[in-house]
């Protein structure tokens, strides 16, 4: 017995499946997360483009899109000390810098929202579920980095919220293939659904 077999017998791993109303939020595909060259990066170039390609489909449907950036100045410093004693890389993003700046192949506009964050989460210490309910959503399409960090986060504080958390396979990704796969297995059978790319386009542009 396969451990998805293991965890279907068990009643795991149902689908929550698409709501009427999703955003799309991008979680740190930023300069410092997706060049190989930081401490904090690692090859990212697949999940950008394939993300690029849902946040054009979300753009033409009219999909609320937010990214988060991490970025940390004197108070939010102090605020996240222990977390940065964990990362002692952390102290790359530094508020204002180009590591903190959304990768610029994923064109951000104007019209989108940024949220800067100090911690995993996209929920924790932002407005986010504020702006989701403003918006009348109700579903959460989860991408970026890393998927065994800030994505698993985000997707357990959006169940926690009331939001059905997606996350396409494809516009997420790691710095280790053993985690990223560990952890995409474990949200979708707890927390959301892991979809395919193709998938997501589909439910968008359905819409």
């Amino acid at each position: 017995m396969d451990d998805a077999e293991f965890y279907r017998e068990r009643g795991f791993g149902g689908q929550a499946g698409f709501g009427r109303r999703p955003a799309l939020v991008v979680i740190d595909l930023v300069n410092a997360f997706t060049d190989r060259a930081s401490p904090l990066g690692s090859d990212l170039d697949a999940v950008v483009e394939a993300t690029r390609r849902l946040i054009d489909a979300c753009r033409a449907k009219a999909v609320p899109i937010i990214f988060t950036t991490v970025a940390y100045d004197g108070a939010s410093s102090q605020a996240a000390a222990v977390f940065i004693a964990k990362i002692p890389s952390l102290r790359t993003l530094e508020a204002g810098s180009h590591a903190v700046q959304v990768d610029e192949r994923l064109g951000l506009q104007p019209g989108d929202t940024l949220i800067t964050k100090q911690f995993a989460s996209a929920f924790f210490g932002t407005a986010l579920s504020s702006l989701l309910a403003a918006e009348g959503c109700d579903t959460l399409l989860v991408t970026g980095a890393t998927t065994s960090g800030c994505v698993r986060a985000t997707a357990v504080d959006a169940i926690q919220h009331g939001y059905r958390p997606i996350v396409p396979r494809e516009c997420v990704g790691d710095r280790a293939q053993a985690p990223h796969e560990a952890n995409l297995f474990d949200i979708q059978q707890k927390y959301g659904d892991v979809v395919s790319l193709d998938e997501a386009l589909g439910a968008i542009a359905a819409l």
